[in-house]
């Protein structure tokens, strides 16, 4: 519908990270389900080849880790693959473009258009790099859930028989730490508005 077709790698204008179930590089189609080494395998020849040439990629969805089982990468982490693959740096982030959170865009056209301003908006997610830093700066108020996200098992290492005081000190580790990778610890450290251990109605 939107007039592309897919083609190889090798013949490629644009590369599209939307999922890491499949990759198809217009020659082969091969699934995680099919086995991971071979996934793997196709993944790096197909960034390989597309670094070789300089195509641009576009990232759909700019999360690195799912909240699953030995949190596996989400299409974030391609886009990391691919511009180390360009050699990193500003020539590497110059040709990857991500969409989503925790880019402006996708919360400018979330907030257009509704009646309330951006701190009596909330955003939920369980992820500090795009959820709740695409919130915080976009001025919303924001709600971190920790268990049942990416963050979930780390918090859940520092706990002592599920005490709320290692509970707390537990999620203030992971801010600490998260604040102090990304150099943020001596700026305007990252604080989310609300912190709750798990999203239920």
């Amino acid at each position: 519908s939107s007039g592309w077709n897919l083609a190889p790698v090798e013949e490629a204008d644009l590369i599209l990270a939307r999922g890491t179930f499949t990759i198809n590089d217009g020659k082969t189609v091969v699934s995680k389900k099919d086995g991971e080494k071979k996934y793997f395998d196709l993944l790096q020849q197909s960034l390989a080849v597309a670094a070789s040439k300089n195509i641009p990629m576009l990232v759909s969805n700019p999360d690195k880790v799912r909240p699953d089982k030995g949190l596996p990468p989400m299409p974030g982490a391609i886009g990391d693959s691919y511009e180390a693959a360009l050699g990193g740096e500003d020539f590497g982030k110059s040709l990857v473009k991500r969409i989503g959170k925790p880019f402006p865009e996708v919360y400018e056209i979330a907030l257009e258009g509704i009646s309330t301003s951006p701190s009596d908006t909330i955003m939920v997610g369980d992820a500090l790099e795009t959820d709740i830093i695409g919130g915080s700066n976009s001025q919303c108020s924001t709600l971190w859930v920790t268990n049942d996200g990416i963050h979930g098992p780390t918090i859940k290492d520092k706990l002592v028989n599920d005490d709320t005081d290692s509970y707390e000190k537990g999620t203030k580790s992971v801010l600490k730490t998260f604040n102090e990778e990304k150099g943020l610890a001596d700026e305007v450290p990252l604080a989310p508005t609300y912190i709750v251990p798990h999203m239920r109605w």
